[in-house]
């Protein structure tokens, strides 16, 4: 097997961090409950980067100038993930402000019945992931004004957040215009569209298993959103021009993922929309929110970029509907955006130290038949998502480290590819301290914790994965390559 790193410390040792690690977040949560993730966590998980370092200087004789260069390329390779988020503030902002969330939410209140709304909400986030190729955008866009309908309808927050995101992590998952999609195929050699074929046999059952689900729950959970929702429809009314001209903002925006251009680029040119609609054709609101201004286009314009960069409060006569349309712009991002420097200090330091991969190394050993391949496979993608707090090293370290193993025991590229995105992709949102954890509940204002339970598609997918290696379906063994 071809060597990964130089370091090679022992597994116990290798372990030690992750047990720090898990035992203090475990002890701040208890101490500051929902708060946790305010600024304790990322102290936490400071420190727990620097016990690791420690312990690899005392292991393995690490220096802290190599520590520090390893964290320094972790918090670099999420620069890109950074940046985005800043620019889905601006944009969730910017559209709130412009009435263009709000007109999504109205109109999906006239045509969605309740009880088929939770079904409703994963299949239209499925579609325009599978479309954008980016469960992120489809979060911060079309997941936002369904969490508003959601709510308006009665239906708790963690529902309607994990009907969204099973949705959007579908798409994801099987678009080419995916970048997981992508990344798990190049690192395996997997052919794209090969990878995605193989990836149906599981990903299929858990898709339906999950729409089941949500209509079922749909049918029996009581919600008192009748009332609510025409008082949600008139305070909208009232507060903002409502027309179905806005909604081709979200259609221009979706026809630019289509065609390709940088995320980025399509969230900035999307936030601008937003901000000129709102310093424009929402003047009636934006030229009152700044009475020093002097004008009621100055203030319209400070109001525009306000709600980009920061937070924006809006009186609508509805408390409910208050709480919904207030947004932080770019600055509500920077708690989550800390926590993920603090998150890849953490995992840099186990990649400095060899950790990660003495790990990894270790678990080869377990592989044995089909199922406990892919078993292993699994649990390394989980693992590399909670300790590496990165869903691109949970797909990459693994697909590095196991492809060799995979081809000389005569397995076909295509069942790795499918195990790493079936473990390490769709659950990365699961995890509070993950960049797409983070990412996530952040935008939609839902801890972790509370949509976790719901997004059935996240959890059956990796369990769908070993079922499927358990039987062996469609799993098939060249004769064995040895070197």
């Amino acid at each position: 097997m071809p060597e990964i790193g130089n370091k090679r410390p022992r597994l116990l040792v290798s372990l030690v961090p992750i047990i720090f690690l898990i035992i203090a977040l475990s002890v701040n949560v208890f101490v500051f409950g929902s708060d946790a993730l305010s600024g304790p966590s990322q102290i936490v998980l400071m420190l727990s980067a620097i016990f690791c370092f420690a312990v690899s200087y005392a292991e393995t004789k690490t220096t802290w100038d190599e520590t520090e260069k390893t964290i320094i390329k972790h918090i670099g390779d999420s620069t890109p993930a950074i940046i985005i988020l800043f620019l889905i503030g601006a944009l969730s902002g910017a559209w709130m402000l412009g009435g263009i969330v709000p007109s999504m939410i109205y109109y999906g209140l006239q045509i969605i019945h309740p009880s088929t709304f939770l079904l409703t909400a994963c299949i239209i986030a499925s579609l325009v992931s599978l479309t954008a190729g980016s469960s992120w955008a489809t979060v911060a866009t079309i997941g936002v004004a369904m969490m508003g309908v959601g709510k308006a309808l009665g239906f708790s927050e963690g529902w309607v957040a994990g009907a969204v995101i099973s949705g959007a992590y579908f798409g994801d998952k099987i678009s080419p215009l995916s970048e997981t999609t992508n990344l798990a195929a190049n690192s395996t050699h997997t052919p794209i569209f090969k990878h995605i074929r193989n990836m149906m046999i599981t990903t299929v059952p858990s898709y339906v298993i999950t729409l089941i689900i949500f209509l079922v729950a749909g049918f029996m959970i009581e919600t008192d959103g009748s009332i609510e929702i025409t008082e949600f429809t008139d305070a909208l009314q009232s507060t903002y021009r409502i027309t179905p001209w806005l909604l081709l903002v979200p259609i221009a925006t979706f026809v630019l993922i289509i065609k390709r251009l940088p995320t980025a680029l399509i969230m900035l040119i999307s936030a601008l929309l937003g901000a000129i609609i709102a310093a424009t054709y929402q003047s009636p609101l934006t030229s009152t929110m700044n009475p020093e201004a002097g004008s009621n286009t100055v203030s319209s314009i400070m109001a525009a970029f306000q709600s980009m960069y920061g937070s924006t409060s809006i009186e609508t006569g509805n408390e409910a509907l208050n709480d919904l349309v207030s947004t932080g712009g770019m600055a509500g991002m920077l708690n989550t955006t800390w926590l993920i420097i603090a998150s890849m200090m953490f995992g840099g330091a186990m990649e400095a130290g060899g950790m990660l991969q003495s790990i990894s190394r270790e678990m080869i050993k377990w592989m044995k038949g089909t199922f406990s391949t892919v078993g292993t496979t699994t649990f390394s993608c989980l693992f590399l998502n909670v300790t590496a707090s990165d869903q691109y090293i949970a797909i990459l370290l693994p697909g590095k480290m196991f492809s060799y193993f995979y081809k000389k025991h005569g397995y076909d590229s295509s069942l790795l590819s499918r195990t790493l995105e079936d473990s390490a992709t769709v659950t990365s949102v699961l995890i509070p301290w993950n960049t797409c954890g983070m990412a996530q509940s952040t935008v939609l204002s839902v801890p972790t914790l509370t949509y976790l339970p719901y997004c059935f598609f996240n959890i059956l997918s990796p369990i769908m994965t070993l079922l499927i290696a358990a039987i062996g379906y469609k799993i098939t063994k060249k004769t064995p390559k040895h070197p």
